[in-house]
């Protein structure tokens, strides 16, 4: 579970990016975060994972605050940035072995995971090839893969699939179901709306900084009216302000 409690960030004395949010991303529940380019997507994400500081306000994830305790807060999720573009003149194979050391899991249970994940990505054959030879799909790939190494519960995922093959990016999604199923948490930014629509059990819409609404795509239908597609009601709702 992830509980934002009256965050508040200003990049900008007097302008805030994000304006008194508060969430909670529910254990057993894929989450999709929409918005505009400069919403504050990212800046909320950044607080999240303790990139960012909020100037007010705080964040618990599984009741332990990103703020006050940040190691023992970052060992409860995995994070898959905006940009893959990271430790490129390691090996995809060092990187993995990089991030298997610092949540300290077993060799025989690294070797495992990273046989299964990297031959359901189809990258085992890349992995003794510097990441900065891969493409920008294969470096999604090795950055997803790094974050389920330790199967971590809460899943906070900045625009996952861009970039991703048609059966890599199926396989994702399957993965964030089953996920849920199992009663863990995924939380995601996306720009693609279909996606969100098809895969989300809620949706958060934020706008110039501040949450405009919350809830099923059953309910933002009732709510405001609409009878089109997520895509129709986003920019209905987001256009409103």
């Amino acid at each position: 579970m992830i509980q934002i409690n009256n965050i508040t960030k200003s990049y900008v004395k007097g302008k805030k990016s994000i304006d008194n949010l508060n969430l909670e991303i529910r254990d057993g529940e894929i989450f999709g975060f929409l918005g505009p380019n400069g919403a504050g997507k990212t800046t909320t994400i950044k607080m999240i994972t303790g990139i960012l500081n909020p100037d007010e306000g705080d964040i618990l994830i599984d009741n332990v605050s990103i703020q006050k305790n940040p190691l023992e807060a970052k060992k409860k999720f995995g994070f898959v940035p905006d940009s893959p573009d990271m430790f490129l003149r390691l090996k995809g194979i060092e990187y993995l072995n990089f991030l298997a050391d610092i949540y300290e899991i077993p060799s025989d249970i690294r070797k495992q995971r990273i046989e299964e994940l990297t031959k359901k990505f189809e990258i085992q054959d890349a992995l003794q090839s510097q990441i900065q030879t891969y493409s920008h799909g294969m470096r999604q790939k090795i950055v997803i893969v790094g974050v389920l190494l330790n199967n971590p519960k809460n899943w906070i995922l900045d625009e996952p699939m861009t970039g991703l093959d048609p059966k890599s990016s199926f396989d994702l999604k399957e993965m964030m179901r089953k996920h849920s199923r199992e009663g863990n948490t995924v939380f995601f930014s996306t720009h693609v709306l279909e996606v969100a629509e098809k895969l989300c059990d809620r949706i958060g819409i934020i706008n110039k900084g501040k949450l405009v609404f919350v809830g099923t795509y059953e309910e933002m239908k009732e709510k405001f009216e609409g009878k089109g597609t997520l895509e129709e009601l986003f920019l209905e709702i987001t256009d409103e302000l």
